[in-house]
């Protein structure tokens, strides 16, 4: 068998005209030109910055890598089969078949509605993390249904059949569905306000409290010691979406100022409004009857609460004043505390490996 020197290759992957004589040259990239969309810099060039935070966020999540096969499970088989009451195992596989649709539907939503939009490469690169980690959640949702023996076929239909499942991803869907669009042109104002609000609903309600508040029912098990296995993946998992809501957050604030964009207060009201009611319909169903310690009532107050946060955070008007902390205990079971710590961009304590170190 011949093989390929390297002057071959390098014929091979170098186009003959490549120093053609008279080439012209292009002038080097002005940060300054860079923008959150709409940016005139060169997208392949990373460096110099506009937006340095995007890069550390991108850094951070490198900190914390980690797979699903790193935490065990056996216990968790043996609590779901001989432990959990019927309502409990109700709630579990039903939090784990919304959870299985709604990351491949984040993941695709990065990849193919926001990040081809941004203009910054340093945006995209976090972004392309942010792909890989909703990939990996949805690998730690199957592998914690493969692990416990549930039917993966029946598991992974009922977002299509149940209908306070299908609710939520159904008015995802609908918020997406136009940014997704690749000639969407965002020179325009009211396209550039739709893109906006989508990615607001994607990064403030669908990412920053629909998935913040729906690991809390699995949660609620283990703090009574059941199921532990999967909710330390949950761990992780909220670890992730905690910088993945942060970034949202950060560029949509950045985006409304850098474009002298103001998001509409009733387009706002709408968008909390359907959120809210989705919610609410699904915590009915996953939580029809209640388990020692949380009800849909709890996890339906607790939204509200969550909401009125990501509200703060943006800027905005809070959606539901008034609404209470009706789970304290939430700060420390997800980790609440370092939220903060993201949103300043301040180092944390991510860590690379199995085990969860929280001091």
């Amino acid at each position: 068998m011949s093989t390929m020197r390297f002057d071959d290759w390098d014929r091979c992957v170098t186009p003959p005209d490549a120093a053609a004589p008279g080439q012209t040259s292009l002038a080097p990239v002005d940060a300054a030109d860079k923008r959150i969309v709409n940016g005139q810099a060169d997208i392949n060039q990373l460096a110099p910055f506009k937006y340095p935070w995007a890069w550390a966020f991108f850094l951070k999540a490198n900190r914390n890598h980690w797979t699903p096969l790193e935490i065990g499970m056996a216990q968790d088989v043996h609590d779901y089969h001989h432990r959990l009451s019927d309502a409990e195992r109700h709630v579990f596989s039903n939090v784990l078949a919304y959870l299985t649709t709604s990351d491949i539907l984040a993941m695709r939503n990065i990849g193919l509605a926001v990040m081809e939009k941004m203009s910054a490469p340093e945006l995209q690169i976090y972004q392309a993390r942010q792909v890989y980690e909703e990939a990996l959640h949805t690998w730690t949702y199957q592998h914690c249904i493969e692990s416990i023996g549930l039917d993966q076929q029946e598991i992974y239909n009922r977002y299509r059949v149940i209908p306070e499942i299908h609710g939520k991803i159904a008015l995802a869907n609908r918020r997406l569905a136009r940014v997704l669009r690749s000639d969407l042109d965002l020179g325009d104002r009211d396209n550039l306000h739709e893109f906006a609000l989508s990615y607001f609903f994607f990064a403030v309600i669908f990412e920053g409290c629909w998935f913040y508040n729906g690991f809390t029912p699995i949660f609620a098990l283990q703090r009574r010691g059941l199921m532990k296995g999967a909710a330390e993946q949950l761990q992780y998992i909220m670890r992730d979406e905690v910088l993945h809501c942060a970034f949202g957050i950060r560029v949509v604030r950045e985006l409304l100022r850098e474009e002298g964009l103001e998001l509409d207060p009733q387009a706002l009201a709408t968008l909390w409004t359907e959120a809210e009611a989705a919610e609410r319909a699904y915590a009915g169903y996953v939580l029809r009857d209640p388990i020692l310690g949380y009800n849909a009532e709890l996890h339906t107050a607790q939204f509200r609460f969550i909401a009125n946060r990501r509200a703060r955070q943006v800027g905005v008007a809070e959606p539901f004043p008034g609404a209470e902390n009706v789970l304290p205990w939430l700060d420390e079971q997800a980790n609440l505390r370092k939220e903060k710590n993201f949103f300043e961009t301040r180092v944390t304590e991510y860590q690379t490996g199995g085990a969860l170190v929280w001091d």
